[in-house]
């Protein structure tokens, strides 16, 4: 073989290798990604509900239930004890130490939190469907409704705490002009406006984009509420052109902290934000739960929650059920 021919094939082999490790790497990945991803033997996780998921899942894929609600505590919606979550992983075969894909419905935040989950507790080699099992479907691929069983694995989980800011981190970095904040919460949480904690505002310095932007219609959920479109189509995540545009006033060079509620949608936006070259991205894991309920923690815009007044609301609401189920009881007898 000669020298040209030789040099020729060895560039294209490496080209491949690159394409084949960029893909791999590649956080956020597509409906044929999926595919190949199955075919090499990656496990498939779906975040759902169980009912959901009884309901049509992709094949062989394994379920714990809707994630957000078995892996976290119901009040301060932080993580339950890490050997409970181990318990679950392992009885259920799902092995972090293994290729992993993770999927919800399309743009659904808790696959993400899925992914968040996978990476905080040491696994390396996890990948996010976007699209989720409504991609899956309009594809055409085939669907499977019965529970498999898979093998329970001997796993340890190690949290890795430098992937997240602690409460007591992120007091210092809000003061920090070194650190970009992104409160990724409706204008309204933002603004002060919807109070979901003690107190309603947002974090002096930070930036608001909403993690809905990150959709090609960031209106598609509302809309469907309002039964104004057919699906969800548009949740699918914008182009990367259009993503890059969404955070050009970001520092990709910067460290970033990225923040809501209780960390889901935060987790859907950070991965976005790595996938497009952010160097040095973490959720404030704890978020305006832990901030706005921190009464020693400064607040923008700051409002607070009248609790007597929601309690008489929620008396008065009662109050109108209670004589809905008496006027139902009387019409059935």
């Amino acid at each position: 073989m000669n020298q040209s021919i030789k040099k020729a094939l060895l560039t294209v082999t490496a080209l491949l290798s690159i394409t084949a490790y960029a893909q791999k790497n590649d956080a956020i990945i597509n409906t044929e990604q999926v595919q190949q991803g199955i075919a090499r033997g990656a496990i498939v996780w779906d975040v759902r509900d169980e009912k959901s998921f009884l309901e049509g899942h992709i094949p062989g894929a394994i379920n714990i239930g809707d994630a957000g609600n078995t892996l976290r505590d119901p009040n301060k919606e932080d993580y339950i004890a890490t050997d409970k979550i181990q318990k679950i992983f392992n009885d259920a075969g799902l092995d972090i130490n293994r290729d992993l894909i993770v999927y919800g419905t399309r743009g659904n935040p808790y696959a993400y939190f899925g992914l968040y989950t996978i990476n905080y507790f040491g696994g390396k080699q996890a990948q996010v469907y976007h699209d989720g099992f409504d991609g899956w479907k309009s594809a055409g691929l085939p669907i499977q409704k019965e529970r498999q069983t898979s093998a329970p694995v001997s796993v340890t989980l190690v949290p890795q705490a430098q992937l997240v800011v602690s409460n007591a981190e992120m007091l210092k970095l809000a003061q920090s002009k070194s650190v970009q904040i992104l409160d990724v919460r409706t204008p309204d949480e933002y603004s002060g406006k919807d109070i979901r904690a003690i107190r309603g505002g947002h974090i002096p310095n930070s930036v608001n984009i909403p993690f809905e932007d990150n959709w090609q219609d960031p209106a598609t959920a509302i809309k469907l509420g309002k039964k104004q479109v057919a699906d969800n189509s548009g949740m699918t995540l914008k182009s990367d052109a259009d993503l890059k545009k969404l955070y050009a006033n970001l520092d990709p060079d910067k460290e970033t902290v990225v923040y809501c509620q209780s960390g889901v949608r935060a987790a859907e936006t950070a991965v976005v934000l790595k996938n497009l070259g952010f160097k040095k991205v973490k959720v404030y894991d704890s978020a305006w739960l832990g901030w706005g309920n921190n009464l020693k923690a400064p607040v923008a815009d700051e409002t607070f929650l009248n609790v007597g007044a929601l309690n008489a609301k929620l008396s008065a609401m009662q109050n109108k059920i209670n004589q809905l189920e008496e006027a139902l009881k009387a019409k059935s007898n």
